[in-house]
């Protein structure tokens, strides 16, 4: 079995998500997978915290013959368990962490307005009217 390290596309509609997985060769692009390796969140803000790989099992699998596709070998080679970019990585993960913890000021509330009930509306008496007696 000839087995390729790809990416999983899932997410939605204009906001993509991957997932860096081991697979079958012939099987389709999101069909199953042997092993969930990893993901790469392209709308994360911060370039070198957009992947996260399980360096340990990318080199296992490498070393029982698996290819990553193009895109994936410039992942490992970046971010892999001897990546390029781990540092970077490192830095990147932290500072999204405190931008997480960001809270934004609110404004006090505004004071309640009294609330006045509504005077009742009292309906003027109606009077039967009176016809005039008939004259005969």
């Amino acid at each position: 079995m000839a087995v390729r390290i790809r990416m999983k596309k899932m997410g939605r509609a204009h906001a993509p998500f991957y997932r860096v997985c081991a697979v079958d060769a012939r099987k389709p692009r999101d069909g199953r997978v042997l092993e969930e390796l990893g993901y790469y969140d392209p709308m994360v803000p911060e370039t070198d915290a957009r992947a996260v790989l399980k360096g340990d099992r990318i080199n296992y699998w490498v070393s029982v013959g698996a290819q990553p596709s193009d895109k994936v070998a410039v992942l490992i080679k970046k971010y892999g368990a001897s990546g390029t970019h781990l540092e970077a990585q490192k830095a990147a993960v932290e500072r999204l962490g405190r931008r997480k913890h960001y809270v934004p000021t609110i404004a006090p509330p505004k004071p309640k307005a009294e609330v006045v009930a509504p005077a009742p509306v009292e309906e003027p008496a109606v009077e039967p009217e009176q016809t005039p007696p008939a004259a005969e």
